[in-house]
């Protein structure tokens, strides 16, 4: 027999709903299976300026809702963000090391203009006039 920690419908009866439904949703889509939830009502976070009702950290979904209607659609929310973000990654990766090889190859060729610039004799101001 399954013992509550809590009131029907509290904190912890939420917070088993909430798993219950993470595990559902891994089961489902058969990915996500290193993530946990937790619940943290009321905890305020922002991102670029705009409070957050849920996010992803080291393998955590935080979910911030107070609104208890509210929190398993934050849930959702956040794992299927985490899924996207999962298959874009490796091409954000390969992109962000492709950016950063055209730069170094732009700062080799300026410097080496730089150098021969440098070296470069200019006719003296005096020799013009």
């Amino acid at each position: 027999m399954k013992r509550r920690t809590g009131p029907p419908g509290g904190p912890e009866s939420k917070l088993e709903r909430l798993k219950s439904e993470l595990e559902r949703l891994k089961s489902a889509l058969n990915l996500g299976h290193e993530l946990r939830v937790e619940w943290l009502p009321g905890q305020v976070k922002h991102y670029r300026g705009k409070q957050l009702s849920g996010e992803v950290l080291d393998g955590t979904i935080y979910i911030y809702d107070r609104d208890e209607e509210r929190v398993l659609t934050t849930l959702r929310h956040e794992f299927f963000d985490y899924a996207v973000c999962q298959v874009v990654e490796p091409y954000k990766s390969i992109a962000n090391k492709l950016i950063s090889a055209m730069n170094e190859e732009a700062y080799q060729k300026k410097e080496r203009l730089i150098e021969r610039l440098s070296t470069l004799r200019l006719p003296d101001e005096d020799a013009v006039k």
